[in-house]
């Protein structure tokens, strides 16, 4: 039995590859049809989501872990789940405000891959592990593998390395009882059934993977004290439409006018956390500061102790 015999052996398992028969006039329906059954495949994600639920609360008690602990949160994918960790991680600063190192996202053959498909990357089990190594992964932080298949060997491999190291792990996979949850020590299987087009996994698969990750951050970062409610009060005002959007959100967090955000704003610099605290407590731009300090960059904690 050859190489590929055995790869073919173990994709014949998974879910993820097999082919929906009720799709076989796929191409001979009407575009009303198709563009139908893309939307009705998706209610599968959300059933899959809300199965995984108390697997998806234990993976983000180990990143908030990870990152009250001074680590961080590193993203390891390859093909479509690499892209997608490493976008949901390049939009963490721009967001929540804080460094581009916090929240890290690998993908099988670098940067390259992340526009080029380069599909031998993913079989590369040593280069997994010389990626954690650069990035000098250690015990403080929390390792997240994501493949729709959770057979990637650079996945896998990688996840298994961080474990060793003493890193926590997290497996998002697709398949039932798949290695990468057997590497991990969270697995989170969101079981989606097949694609519509039988393996294309940036489906159902990807589009389940993509909620996850968005849950673990953007959960994470609402742990850092990065929102207020709902609003998001550590972005960057960097442009014009984040300028305006800092108005909208210093107004009505505070509940004062947009000209009084704008005053307020300008005073901190273009800060949403401080210009809140201006605009609800009456305090300097300086006392704002300090306030801020002291409740460890925490919003509510801060207008608690003004108040």
């Amino acid at each position: 039995m050859t190489e590929l015999d055995d790869v073919m052996g173990e994709l014949d398992g998974l879910v993820t590859e097999r082919v929906d028969a009720g799709f076989s006039d796929l191409d001979l329906l009407s575009p009303d049809a198709q563009v139908a059954a893309m939307i009705e495949q998706n209610e599968d994600v959300l059933a899959a989501l809300r199965a995984a639920r108390p697997d998806i609360v234990r993976a983000l008690g180990a990143v908030t872990g990870a990152l009250r602990a001074g680590g961080r949160l590193i993203y390891v994918g390859a093909g479509t789940p690499g892209r997608l960790g490493v976008l949901d991680a390049s939009e963490i600063p721009p967001t929540f405000g804080e460094p581009p190192t916090l929240v890290r996202g690998l993908i099988a053959g670098g940067p390259d891959a992340l526009t080029t498909a380069i599909e031998g990357a993913e079989d590369d089990e040593a280069r997994a592990v010389a990626d954690l190594g650069a990035l000098a992964v250690d015990e403080h932080d929390c390792v997240v593998g994501i493949s729709a298949s959770g057979r990637t060997p650079y996945v896998v491999a990688a996840v298994a390395e961080a474990r060793r190291i003493g890193a926590a792990t997290v497996g998002v996979s697709c398949n039932a009882r798949a290695a990468l949850s057997r590497a991990a020590e969270v697995a989170i299987e969101l079981v989606v059934g097949p694609e519509i087009v039988g393996g294309s996994t940036r489906l159902k698969a990807g589009t389940a993977q993509k909620i996850v990750l968005n849950t673990l951050s953007t959960l994470a970062m609402v742990d850092r004290g990065k929102t207020y409610g709902p609003y998001m009060v550590d972005l960057r005002a960097t442009n014009e439409k984040l300028r305006a959007r800092a108005v909208r959100t210093v107004a009505e967090a505070a509940g004062v006018d947009r000209d009084a955000a704008t005053r307020a704003l300008r005073e901190t610099d273009w800060a949403v956390k401080p210009a809140i605290l201006i605009c609800m407590t009456g305090a300097s731009a300086a006392e704002a500061a300090a306030l801020l300090q002291r409740a460890d960059g925490r919003l509510r904690r801060a207008v608690g102790e003004r108040a």
